[in-house]
């Protein structure tokens, strides 16, 4: 799947191990490295997990567009689909089937 970032900052924390471990700290940057890992080699949103540990779900209210990954308790990696023409637009399975390239919003404690 193709990954993409809101802002050249981001990419540039994402894209560099010294960088992330810098301002995530080493745990929460190693948890960030599996979770791109697993979003990269899935073809569709559909093949990354929804069970733990990654634990992927769609979020609801102001967030409804967008989607997170669990990484060390309470923070999630937040993401929005980026939606080829013709991808479905129902359910989270139908939707997800259709989506073979995310933008990384942040990493956050939105609870």
């Amino acid at each position: 799947m193709g990954i993409f970032f809101k802002t050249r900052r981001l990419a540039r924390v994402f894209n560099s191990e010294r960088e992330l471990r810098k301002r995530y700290g080493d745990r929460m940057a190693k948890t960030i490295a599996m979770r791109l890992a697993v979003l990269k080699h899935a073809r569709t949103l559909s093949m990354v997990p929804t069970s733990p540990p990654e634990r992927r779900h769609r979020l609801a209210g102001k967030r409804k567009e967008q989607y997170a990954l669990d990484l060390v308790h309470p923070h999630r990696l937040v993401f929005e689909p980026r939606r080829s023409s013709g991808a479905p637009d129902d359910a989270e399975g139908g939707e997800a089937g259709g989506v073979t390239a995310i933008t990384v919003i942040e990493v956050t404690d939105y609870h």
